[in-house]
């Protein structure tokens, strides 16, 4: 008998899985890897929707801090918004989620790994490439995918059996992980629909926060947070207790329209509170810290490295490299940063540290310096300007 794990949401498609599998005779694993999302009660729901669904065993991995330490941690250290507004939310989670899948299906003997995914979306590509490098040996299938078959057959197919997965609404696939919740399918299809009520599950409406807001202070270290309001608290715990205040003030709410891996256009609505706090706190504390140069460079190698971990090549040694140049970049980047939500809004109203440039410049902008005479900031201004008086005196082609 061949053991399949499952990488397994209890959603739709993977419960699917799972019973097809198990009727066909397989021993079905279902390994779901916790990056974020999950209540106590969710995890029980899922071990025993597994067991409804023909699973020999239910396996939870713990993947948070994996999650944290080998993703997150790297997208606010390099301010990762994808197309300026995405902080790429579940799509990271996928590779964390693949290597830990991955690892317990081959300690539990599992010679057939089996996911999700469909043919048209990005994780196909994630799990597949992942498994590949990490798992050359185990069988990767992808039977949605395979099949072609519609989340509208999957759940008749459910229904005929007496089952039905723990996501019911056909219409919707919500994925909720640390960095943030995204919802795709109804109003999403179409770019020029607006999201409803329904693509929003995990924050409160904006309309209905309360309207005097909360003050906040982000303590930093080294490039990441380390205090809330004064209070110790770091790694993915600071990532999950920043999105639970964000989501009751309904911050982080969004769509975003983009490139998928394979070419085409996608689009998807979603909900990430920690990343709407974390990234202008950080940005605003890197502006006081950093030189220019650094911050010009910082955000092309951000913007790349986001590049790297959306298109599943999370793993490539370029990874590496700009891990280093980032880690180089965050040895002043301490200190705190004082922000204030209210009803979908993130201001920075201060920003503080030991390290700041601004303290030790000995200027007023706009005013004096002791740094240089008028005179001295005159000829600067002349020289300065010389390449481009140079093109006006000699003209202009066409």
């Amino acid at each position: 008998m061949t053991t399949a794990a499952v990488a397994f949401s209890g959603g739709l498609d993977t419960s699917y899985l799972v019973a097809e599998l198990a009727e066909a005779g397989h021993r079905v694993l279902a390994i779901t890897v916790d990056t974020g999302g999950w209540t106590a009660a969710g995890r029980e729901a899922l071990a025993a929707q597994a067991a409804k669904l023909g699973a020999a065993e239910h396996v939870l991995v713990e993947g948070r801090e994996a999650l944290y330490d080998e993703n997150i941690s790297w997208l606010i250290r390099g301010n990762v918004l994808r197309g300026g507004v995405y902080p790429l939310c579940v799509g990271v989670e996928r590779v964390v989620q693949a290597r830990l899948f991955g690892q317990a299906a081959a300690e539990r003997g599992a010679t057939l790994l089996v996911h999700g995914s469909t043919g048209a979306g990005n994780d196909q590509v994630r799990f597949d490439v992942t498994l590949r490098t990490l798992a050359p040996e185990a069988e990767v299938r992808a039977p949605i995918r395979e099949g072609g078959l519609t989340r509208e057959y999957t759940a008749a197919w459910l229904a005929e059996r007496g089952l039905a997965p723990l996501q019911t609404d056909a219409r919707y696939s919500i994925n909720t992980g640390l960095w943030g919740t995204t919802s795709g399918g109804a109003e999403t299809h179409d770019a020029w629909l607006a999201p409803t009520a329904a693509s929003f599950p995990t924050t409160i409406s904006p309309e209905a926060a309360p309207q005097e807001g909360v003050e906040l202070v982000i303590g930093f270290d080294q490039g990441l947070p380390v205090t809330l309001d004064g209070e110790s608290v770091e790694g993915w715990r600071a990532v999950q207790r920043l999105g639970e205040v964000g989501a009751a003030h309904g911050v982080g709410r969004a769509v975003h329209l983009g490139d998928t891996i394979l070419g085409i256009k996608g689009r998807v609505a979603f909900e990430a509170p920690a990343a709407a706090i974390l990234l202008p706190a950080h940005r605003e504390l890197e502006k006081l810290v950093l030189t220019g140069p650094q911050r010009f460079w910082k955000d092309h190698l951000g913007e790349l490295y986001g590049q790297l971990l959306h298109e599943a090549r999370a793993l490539d040694p370029l990874a590496r490299d700009i891990e280093a140049f980032l880690e180089s970049s965050q040895r002043r980047v301490c200190g705190d940063v004082r922000l204030r939500l209210r009803q979908g809004l993130v201001a920075v109203t201060g920003v503080r540290s030991p390290f700041s440039m601004m303290d030790v410049q000995s200027a007023s902008y706009g005013e004096s310096s002791e740094l240089w005479t008028g005179e001295q900031a005159a000829g600067f201004s002349r020289i300065h300007g010389t390449a481009q008086f140079l093109a006006a005196r000699a003209g202009q082609c066409g």
